[in-house]
C-alpha cells in the first residue's frame, strides 16, 4: 500500500510491529549486499533501491523525475513486495534467480517483477542478498540503455 511518508523511517514506523520486522529484515540484507552507487530513498510510497540522477539523469523511463529503480520493497495488505527490475528485464537473471531461490527448498511466489512474501521464514536472504549483490551500478545502466534502445542514451546524453 502506497505512503505518504518522506523518509524511510517514518515509512517503516507507520507499519504494523509484524510487518516492519518482516521489512527490516529484507532491508537489511539489501542494504548489506547494495552495490556502491545505489541509494536508499522513498520511490512510490515505498522503499526504493535507485540509481540516482548524479549518476543517471534520464531518470526512469517511465517517469524521468524519478530515480532509476532497481528495487522497490513495500508493505501490501497481504504480503510484503520486493520488485526486482534486474529480475523482470534480464531473462538470465531471472532463470539464476528462481534456481537459487528453488535450490534453497523455499517455494518462490513471483510476478514478472514482484517477489510476495507472506512469512519471512519462507524466504531465502541470501539470495535476495545475491540478486542485489549481483548488478553493479555501470551494468545496470548498461543493461538499461540497451534494452530501451538510442532513445535512452539519447536522452541521457542530453540532460549531461
Amino acid at each position: 500500500m502506497k505512503s505518504n511518508a518522506t523518509t524511510v523511517e517514518q515509512y517503516l514506523q507507520e507499519l504494523r510491529a509484524d510487518r516492519r520486522a518482516a521489512l527490516g529484515a529484507v532491508r537489511a540484507v539489501i542494504l548489506a549486499n547494495l552495490p556502491k552507487g545505489f541509494e536508499e530513498c522513498m520511490s512510490y510510497g515505498m522503499i526504493g533501491y535507485v540509481v540516482p540522477h548524479s549518476l543517471y539523469a534520464a531518470g526512469y523511463h517511465c517517469d524521468p523525475k524519478q530515480p532509476l529503480p532497481l528495487a522497490i520493497l513495500g508493505s501490501q495488505k497481504n504480503h510484503v513486495a520486493l520488485h526486482l527490475m534486474t529480475v523482470y528485464g534480464d531473462p538470465a537473471m531471472e532463470h539464476w534467480f528462481r534456481e537459487e531461490w528453488y535450490a534453497s527448498g523455499k517455494k518462490l511466489d513471483l510476478g514478472k517483477a514482484c517477489v510476495r512474501i507472506k512469512k519471512l521464514e519462507d524466504v531465502p536472504l541470501e539470495v535476495i542478498g545475491q540478486a542485489i549483490a549481483r548488478v553493479p551500478v555501470k551494468d545496470y545502466i548498461a543493461r538499461v540503455q540497451k534494452v530501451l534502445g538510442p532513445a535512452a542514451r539519447k536522452r541521457q546524453s542530453a540532460k549531461r
